[in-house]
């Protein structure tokens, strides 16, 4: 059974460093940034015994915002709905209820996301982003 915990001590940050080095969103990512993304985030880990194989991060001002980041299963798991249950996890969490809006952004698992309400933005129009010239670099060169 996987257990889900918010247990900050739990964490394996070389582990999470390199998947989401590895990922579309965030590629080479250093362990510095990684360990204070997860500093100023309320992050939840998925452990099969005592190895992690899962990990999100949701960061908020606890009243009217929220966004849900860095979902990751370790590869060999993926498949059996943890990362369902990890979005489902923050969802339920008291610390997070009545927030008005949680956004997010995914180029593969909409599936997922769409199963527990998220759904399109209301006005796309309206959304917009300030990113770091080296990460739109990195993002317009990707597939």
């Amino acid at each position: 059974m996987i257990e889900l915990s918010d247990d900050r001590n739990r964490i394996d940050v070389a582990t999470v460093q390199g998947w989401l080095a590895l990922s579309y969103w965030s590629p080479g990512i250093e362990r510095e940034l990684v360990e204070r993304a997860i500093a100023g985030s309320h992050c939840l880990g998925a452990y099969d015994g005592e190895v992690q194989v899962g990990f999100a991060r949701m960061i908020t001002d606890h009243a009217t915002f929220a966004w849900l980041a860095d979902v990751w299963i370790e590869e060999r798991m993926r498949g059996q709905g943890i990362a369902r249950r990890m979005v489902q996890w923050f969802l339920d969490h008291p610390g997070f209820a009545g927030i008005r809006r949680i956004a997010l952004t995914t180029a593969d698992a909409h599936g997922v996301y769409a199963a527990l309400g998220f759904t399109p933005l209301v006005r796309p129009g309206r959304y917009m982003e300030r990113i770091a010239p080296d990460l739109r670099a990195i993002l317009e060169a990707a597939p």
